[in-house]
């Protein structure tokens, strides 16, 4: 456990790498990105773009984006989000799912 928790850390921390690279990563893309790639908008995807909002828009914090700095400090919060919400789903899943007994003979 304690392995997973400093490589954790560190992806965390590696996270803002993603600010140096241009353009967008792949399957990152908004919807007006979407139509020109593909041409047009999946009806799937317009109709959760209204319900799903990102909690963290464009991994930051509205007006704290003025310098790399900032923007690396919403990375990281993003990830540290990320990484929280997937951790939690999990303990759900694995509260949720009883274990299975071992027989013993």
């Amino acid at each position: 456990m304690r392995k997973s928790i400093i490589g954790f850390i560190v992806l965390i921390i590696l996270t803002p790498l993603g600010l140096l690279a241009p353009g967008s990563a792949w399957g990152e893309w908004g919807l007006d990105e979407i139509k020109e790639k593909v041409g047009f908008i999946p009806q799937g995807m317009s109709h959760f773009n209204e319900v799903i909002k990102n909690v963290l828009p464009d991994y930051g914090i509205s007006g704290f984006d003025k310098n790399f700095l900032q923007s690396a400090l919403g990375y990281i919060l993003s990830a540290i989000v990320g990484i929280a919400a997937i951790a939690l789903i999990f303990w759900l899943i694995a509260k949720l799912v009883p274990e299975k007994k071992e027989k013993t003979v």
